[in-house]
């Protein structure tokens, strides 16, 4: 039972505690007790709210017995990526410059959740400021990859704990953020669902930024509906996030139909499935199919100004990450992690020229992407070229010849981070050596409800997103 609970979808956790056959509080004692039992080999949390979780969980089970009025989420734990700010418990951002920092008031969409009735686990792993897509770590130590622990696989990042939690079962689900692929590619390597929603669609506010411009949140699940359950709270107007859009949130969940006849999916051939790995575009390929065979129309699309996307997001962020950061590296740089002190001090190499020529790429490519949604209602393409690779291994081959790790990493990701889309990730096989295979589907501005009915729809048609890691 305890394990059955453990890897229950956080819809039917929401349902079963509603009628009462099941406690909140025996649902989070059976995540805590996994925490316990697991997390000092994963490294998922840098900081676990037990007794917190526990009290309110308690609270929880006080509200239903009286016959209260609950929200969507009322009971369900879920664990937050930990730059987002949580009153009264210490908000790292990953880094030793803040390990004391304790706000003192919850991040927009922490308060949103907590109000539906969602409990707060604890805080997890992340990259040092939210800064590199591998996992790493120097302060706390790298977290794991659930699916090969024992080799010491990177589980992706920057959200590495988010996609660790949830796809080892020590969260239902978890909050990430995505800036270049933050979201996407831990979901990609862990085999979970993450979905970046449209720049706008959910508010920043009481969340540690890397690049202001770029920089989404949104949910990692381990099932779509999952996603779409937990962006209908999060998601919204909010005063405090000037970037935030007053259109209206609608039913994501209502949009979960599970037809896709007549859908007009476009694959995205050059410089996405050209640069994957053999497994990795076969698996993509396959998925195409299905939709196709379900009554999907498929057809091939390209974008060629993604070509220019690494150079012109790298003027971008770089600059952003420089402005939030530079006080701190002229009073305490040797608290930064040398890999990012590095990444951060190379920003000042970037020339306002630089950054106004990469915001008019930036231009150039959303109106291409644009262009292709206007004929089409999403596109799909991997979301990580490749597997997971060893946390040790900075060096591999992609389908179009030899790569560093991290730049592969990031690839296939960061042009929607750069274009605004919203773009979702879900599992869609498993390489030979039993590693998580993932794509992603991207849509229109502010249409996350098609992008969710696309990835439901795909994993009604398949069981990818319902394996689970063998852990000792």
């Amino acid at each position: 039972m305890s394990a059955d609970l453990a890897f229950a979808p956080v819809a039917d956790l929401a349902r079963m505690i509603a009628r009462k056959e099941v406690s909140p509080v025996e649902v989070v004692r059976v995540h805590l007790e996994r925490i316990a039992a697991l997390d000092a080999t994963l490294r998922a949390y840098i900081t676990v709210c037990d007794e917190a979780a526990l009290a309110a969980a308690r609270a929880a089970e006080s509200a239903l017995a009286a016959g209260r009025p609950v929200g969507a989420l009322h009971g369900v734990p879920v664990a937050l990526k930990d730059l987002y700010d949580t009153a009264g418990v210490r908000t790292t951002g990953g880094s030793k410059i803040l390990a004391d920092r304790v706000p003192e008031a919850d991040a927009t969409v922490v308060r949103r959740l907590k109000e539906a009735g969602a409990i707060v686990l604890g805080k997890l792993h992340m990259v040092e400021f939210a800064y590199g897509p591998e996992g790493l770590n120097a302060h706390h130590g790298a977290p794991r990859n659930p699916w090969d622990a024992a080799a010491a696989r990177m589980p992706g990042g920057s959200s590495s704990g988010s996609g660790v939690a949830v796809a080892a079962g020590l969260a239902p689900a978890a909050l990430g953020s995505d800036t270049g692929g933050s979201i996407r590619i831990p979901a990609s390597l862990c085999g979970i669902t993450g979905l970046k929603p449209t720049y706008g669609r959910v508010s920043r506010a009481g969340v540690l930024p890397l690049a202001w411009s770029m920089d989404h949140v949104g949910p990692m699940t381990r099932t779509v509906a999952d996603s779409a359950l937990l962006l209908r709270v999060m998601a919204g107007y909010d005063p405090a996030d000037a970037t935030t859009s007053v259109l209206p949130v609608p039913d994501y969940l209502a949009a979960l139909s599970g037809d896709v006849k007549g859908l007009r999916v476009g694959l995205l051939r050059s410089f996405f499935l050209e640069s994957a790995t053999p497994e990795v575009r076969a698996a993509v390929e396959t998925a195409a199919k299905a939709l196709e065979k379900a009554g999907a129309i498929l057809d091939e699309v390209a974008l060629p100004a993604v070509a220019h996307v690494g150079a012109a997001s790298y003027a971008v962020v770089a600059s952003e990450a420089l402005a939030y950061h530079t006080g701190w590296l002229k009073s305490r740089p040797t608290d930064y992690d040398p890999e990012v002190r590095k990444r951060l001090q190379l920003g000042a190499f970037i020339t306002g020229a630089h950054y106004v020529r990469g915001q008019q790429v930036r231009a150039l490519v959303r109106n291409e992407v644009d262009a292709a949604l206007a004929r089409r209602d999403v596109l799909l393409a991997p979301a990580t070229p490749l597997t997971a690779p060893r946390l040790d291994e900075r060096q591999t081959t992609l389908g179009d010849g030899p790569s560093e790790v991290r730049g592969a990493l990031i690839r296939l990701t960061r042009p929607f981070n750069f274009s605004g889309h919203p773009a979702c990730a879900v599992p869609c096989g498993f390489s030979t050596g039993g590693l998580p295979i993932g794509m992603q589907l991207v849509g229109r501005p502010f249409d996350e409800a098609t992008v969710l009915r696309a990835a439901d729809a795909y994993q009604r048609l398949t069981d990818w997103h319902t394996r689970r890691p063998v852990l000792a």
